[in-house]
């Protein structure tokens, strides 16, 4: 039998969540932004932190998920302020919810361990299920339209960019040739026999699966529109952690990171500065934070996750 989204989130250990909660330095009367709520875990160690007062408006795409944290956080009333929203729409929700600065974000990207226990969410290809892989059952395109209505230029495109899978344009024709594909593990078995058999360390269908994700929610442009608005939002000493689980994520990350704690982002060669730009946020840990030895042994999941800290500035203003 199928474990429920409650059993889920009972076996559910938030990556990083010790290290989460020690940069973000939660207080009572802090406000805080959790943009990828999933079963509310880093969600419930902010509210905790920050008895008796403190507030968190907690963004979810997934409203299953968000109904789990609905429950988990039920004992913070008045102080957990739960929304189905994207987190590409942070800024906006902060408006909504009356707040003009906040002192912590938190985005945890990348799957939940809720949704890859459900095989109906098509997000896992070690579960026979449809091809789905929507965070949001509301949107309109599904991993089977890209699978099996995209051409093969398409198909091997979406692979190479967001899975930088080298075998990318071969898996893209026997996929074509396979079609229709409309299972989860079906596509896995196509794809492991033109990737070549199992790779070191991952399935062959890693990538793959991670490609068609990706490209089915616009993870990465989320992202992207997301960052600049939670530094705008943060209030002067706050601090932002994002957790990222690939490398895709984790450069935009750290690239958005470099560019706004940096005064000039002038040409190298440039001898004059001419961008008048001015370092908005400064670095807490200059490298990425990784998982200890303990959490990896308890906690496979974690074995990828990454997490970069900043602190907003004061005096500045992001343009």
């Amino acid at each position: 039998m199928a474990a429920s989204m409650d059993d889920a989130a009972g076996q559910h250990t938030p990556v990083l969540y010790q290290q989460a909660l020690s940069a973000l330095q939660p207080r009572a009367g802090g406000r805080y932004i959790d943009g990828t709520l999933g079963g509310g875990g880093h969600a419930a160690g902010l509210l905790s932190l920050s008895d008796p007062d403190g507030e968190l408006l907690g963004l979810d795409r997934d409203p299953s998920a968000l109904a789990v944290a609905e429950r988990r956080l039920g004992g913070y009333t008045g102080r957990a302020h739960l929304r189905h929203a994207s987190f590409a729409d942070l800024a906006e929700e902060a408006r909504r919810q009356g707040w003009g600065a906040v002192e912590g974000i938190l985005l945890d990207l990348g799957l939940s361990s809720l949704q890859l226990a459900h095989a109906e969410r098509g997000f896992s290809f070690q579960r026979e299920g449809p091809l789905d892989m929507r965070m949001d059952p509301g949107q309109g395109l599904t991993a089977d339209e890209i699978v099996n209505e995209w051409d093969e230029d398409e198909l091997a495109d979406v692979l190479a960019r967001w899975g930088e899978e080298p075998r990318a344009r071969a898996i893209a024709r026997a996929v074509v040739a396979a079609r229709p594909v409309r299972s989860t593990t079906g596509l896995a078995a196509i794809v492991a026999r033109a990737a070549g058999g199992r790779r070191t360390g991952i399935h062959p269908a890693t990538r793959t699966f991670q490609a068609l994700r990706i490209a089915v929610n616009g993870e990465l442009e989320a992202l992207e529109a997301a960052l600049p608005q939670a530094v705008a939002v943060l209030a002067p000493g706050g601090r932002m952690a994002v957790i990222s689980f690939h490398s895709l994520e984790d450069r935009i990350v750290k690239r958005f990171f470099r560019q706004e704690s940096r005064d000039c982002i002038c040409p190298p060669r440039q001898p004059v500065c001419t961008c008048g730009h001015r370092a908005t946020i400064r670095w807490v840990e200059r490298g990425a934070v990784r998982p200890d030895e303990q959490e990896l042994r308890s906690n496979p999941r974690a074995r990828s996750a990454r997490m970069r800290v900043v602190e907003r500035l004061y005096g500045t203003n992001l343009a």
